[in-house]
């Protein structure tokens, strides 16, 4: 994966507040978007846009027109100048300073860093600075409160400005910018050039060898002899099509060119779950909970409904936890599928790729510790 570097520097806050980070080249400002939170250590909860002097570039919205706003999915970071500004929350309006410096390494990550991101919300470079005055006098009579409030933590220990872990940053950016998980990677060497069954079935010889990796996929104590024995591969199957990673010709399935390229791969397998859509928010909330340790489908579905947060419903009622247990059956083959979860007898488990392919999960995962 081709990387590009960029410095970045927290407009007006000191200490200063600065990051070096590879992200991969053919990246969109959306994912810049996602990296650069990552890297600095935001909760993106706010609204953010980029500013080049002569556009400005943020996501769809009602006053996108009025604001002379372009869609930042749609325009790669190849397209910016060389130097531009990013800004994150209106109300505190942090801008960031960002250049592009050139070719990066050979993977994305944060290979440099100074200072900690701020708190969320403490009233961008003004309110940081009273903030941290308070922090560095322990006789304050705010000093405890405000410790508290900044660490998010009933036992907090001391907040330093100055001190930041690069390597945790740095897993961060490498997680935001994705991996091809194996079971993708897995299906699209075995049936690339394939001939389907007369019923548009994997032959046996791919569902054996799938079953081989993935033995947990068919527990009955014999060899899968059908695709229909391995749901996930059922599902896998489906999914590479539907998002043109495999391509049906005469009976027989190709690798598409996406499939060959790295990024390529991710983009499409993203759009598996569009983004703010309940299957999205169900998926990369469980799973981010399962990153902290094996739950019960009952327990898992306990913990994820607070999670989701207002304005899902029912048929017009609030969601139950056993609304949010069936929705889980329904997403689980898709995310076994993905490598996002392993499905045991009792319990389920975050996958190798849980952190690795959709960035709402590595950054929820991230803050739930």
């Amino acid at each position: 994966m081709r990387t590009t570097r960029l410095q970045v520097q927290l407009r007006d806050v000191h200490p200063p507040v600065r990051r070096t980070l590879d992200v991969p080249a053919a990246s969109t400002l959306a994912e810049v978007h996602q990296l650069l939170q990552a890297a600095m250590g935001w909760t993106d909860s706010h609204l953010h846009c980029f500013e080049t002097g002569v556009a400005r570039y943020a996501p769809p919205g009602p006053d996108s027109a009025e604001l002379e706003e372009t869609d930042e999915a749609g325009v790669g970071l190849s397209a910016l100048p060389t130097a531009f500004t990013y800004v994150y929350d209106f109300g505190d309006s942090w801008e960031h300073d960002v250049q592009v410096v050139g070719a990066g390494g050979d993977r994305a990550g944060c290979v440099d860093a100074e200072g900690a991101c701020p708190p969320e919300d403490c009233g961008g470079a003004p309110g940081y600075e009273q903030l941290c005055a308070v922090l560095a006098d322990p006789t304050d009579p705010e000093h405890d409160e405000m410790l508290a409030w900044a660490t998010r933590s009933p036992d907090p220990v001391r907040f330093d400005p100055a001190r930041v872990d690069l390597a945790a940053l740095d897993r961060r950016v490498n997680e935001t910018a994705g991996a091809v998980p194996a079971t993708v990677r897995l299906l699209l060497q075995l049936a690339d050039g394939v001939k389907l069954t007369p019923g548009g079935r994997l032959p046996r010889s791919v569902v054996r060898a799938v079953h081989e990796v993935h033995p947990g996929w068919y527990d009955l104590g014999r060899p899968a002899s059908v695709e229909d024995d391995l749901l996930p591969l059922v599902a896998l199957h489906a999914l590479l099509r539907e998002v043109g990673l495999l391509r049906l010709r005469h009976g027989v399935l190709h690798a598409t060119k996406a499939a060959d390229d790295e990024l390529a791969t991710i983009h499409r397998l993203r759009t598996a779950l569009s983004e703010g859509t309940f299957a999205w928010l169900l998926a990369t909330t469980a799973t981010a909970l399962l990153v902290r340790g094996p739950l019960s489908p009952d327990a898992l579905a306990r913990r994820v409904l607070p999670e989701l947060g207002p304005g899902w419903s029912r048929d017009g009622r609030d969601l139950t936890v056993q609304d949010v247990t069936d929705e889980l059956r329904w997403v689980r083959r898709d995310l076994q599928a993905l490598d996002q979860v392993v499905v045991g007898p009792h319990t389920w488990s975050a996958g190798p790729s849980a952190r690795t392919l959709f960035p709402r999960t590595a950054l929820l995962a991230a803050l739930l510790g």
